[in-house]
């Protein structure tokens, strides 16, 4: 099946016995069996069924396979939250002692995790420009274990060359892990550039209406588990090949920290995805268009979105996400008393710590996302005190210029 068809079908195929169309709510913590032999059976792996709904729901089942096939992988686990797909991930693949490269420029929660928690557990972790590729080749050294980047990060709107990242931590033999929230498989399939585990926060843009948390972790089926740096992921590709990491993933890392979504967030997002393609091109669009009105302004001091013409990443974009720039953009209003002017006087535009939502949503990073980040730290990460943040919604794109317009003219 198409991609559009996918986000509406995949997963369920076979439908329910009751003849329901949308994939059931199964809200139940354990799952009951006639006898002591069949659920032993399930316990042990003889079988296949469910045991308990922090290691599998049938809900959550159908999401995991409609995501993988979208992004064009072996196999997914749903999670808790994006932050919760994050650190499964970097805690099935590090222990103390190892260090990994992330971009700079990302997610102001994933630097914590990687700089606070995993740094309390003895990893380190460095950043580097993403708009120097090379930089990420110098920064390997022997202790490295694998290479994270956003496709477009957040807030600092830089966009990775997804296939030449892909060839470097090839060479140095170690996973490509690309967190796609920004984009979603319908702007950017990173497995067919080179990622060999996507990641998404399911809350934001494939949710699409701010209703529910939820991750989700994708083995693409690029990397060579048998042939990897970690040895029990290499013993295992010997009994379950190259389901390997999935199922160390899913049977230690996973079973222990508990970061399973609940049933009904599952059918939320499994709703979303049912409307993603065309929520997708258009939060594009709006941005675009919004992007080129703040560019052309005036009174705005800056604009940031990787699609204009103007952006350093423009060409990237244009190469490797078909010239479409996602739903967010950040610009700069001169200091932070004109930007938190300009936050309180939009009318349409909410004020508030998410994106992805159907609704046009803000935030002044600086003071809320990254408060906890010192000053020196917020300028290496992008963020300055007149940075707005805005995550462009699905409204007439008239009515959001308008709202913009009117905020502006009163901030100065």
């Amino acid at each position: 099946m198409k991609p559009d068809t996918v986000a509406i079908h995949g997963g369920y195929a076979c439908g329910d016995p009751s003849g329901a169309t949308a994939v059931p709510i199964h809200q139940t913590v354990s799952y009951a069996y006639k006898t002591a032999r069949e659920l032993a059976d399930v316990f042990e792996g003889r079988a296949p069924g469910y045991i308990y709904t922090r290691l599998a729901n049938p809900t959550t089942t159908a999401l995991e396979l409609r995501l993988t096939l979208l992004e064009n992988g072996i196999g997914g686990i749903a999670a808790s939250s994006g932050m919760a797909a994050i650190a499964s991930v970097v805690m099935a693949l590090l222990k103390a002692g190892d260090e990994m490269i992330a971009a700079g420029g990302i997610f102001g929660g994933t630097v914590s995790l990687f700089e606070n928690t995993l740094g309390r557990f003895g990893v380190k972790t460095h950043f580097v420009d993403v708009a120097e590729t090379g930089r990420f080749a110098k920064a390997i050294n022997d202790k490295t274990k694998l290479i994270f980047v956003e496709t477009i990060g957040n807030p600092r709107m830089d966009v990775p060359d997804l296939p030449a990242v892909s060839k470097i931590a090839r060479r140095a033999n170690i996973p490509f892990i690309v967190d796609s929230t920004a984009t979603t498989p319908f702007i950017v399939r990173p497995a067919d550039l080179g990622a060999d585990i996507v990641i998404h926060s399911t809350s934001k843009f494939i949710n699409g209406h701010g209703t529910a948390i939820g991750g989700c972790m994708i083995d693409t089926g690029g990397y060579n588990w048998a042939k990897g740096a970690f040895v029990d992921i290499k013993q295992l590709s010997e009994r379950v090949g190259r389901m390997a990491f999935l199922y160390h993933l899913k049977n230690v890392i996973y079973r222990d920290l508990g970061g399973c979504p609940a049933p009904m967030n599952s059918f939320l997002m499994l709703q979303g995805l049912e409307t993603l393609p065309g929520r997708m091109e258009k939060h594009c669009a709006n941005a675009a268009k919004l992007a080129a009105f703040l560019h052309e302004h005036k009174k705005v001091s800056w604009i940031n979105y990787p699609a204009l013409p103007e952006s350093r990443f423009y060409d990237r974009v244009k190469k490797l996400y078909g010239g479409k720039g996602g739903g967010l953009l950040t610009l700069g209003l001169g200091d932070k008393a004109k930007a938190f002017r300009f936050i309180d006087s939009l009318k349409l535009a909410k004020n508030l710590a998410n994106l992805g939502d159907a609704k046009t949503l803000v935030i002044h990073p600086a003071s809320t996302i990254f408060a906890e980040f010192d000053e020196d730290a917020r300028r290496q990460m992008g963020v300055s005190d007149d940075m707005v943040r805005v995550s462009v919604g699905l409204e007439d794109i008239e009515d959001i210029v308008k709202d913009f317009e009117q905020a502006i003219e009163k901030t100065f």
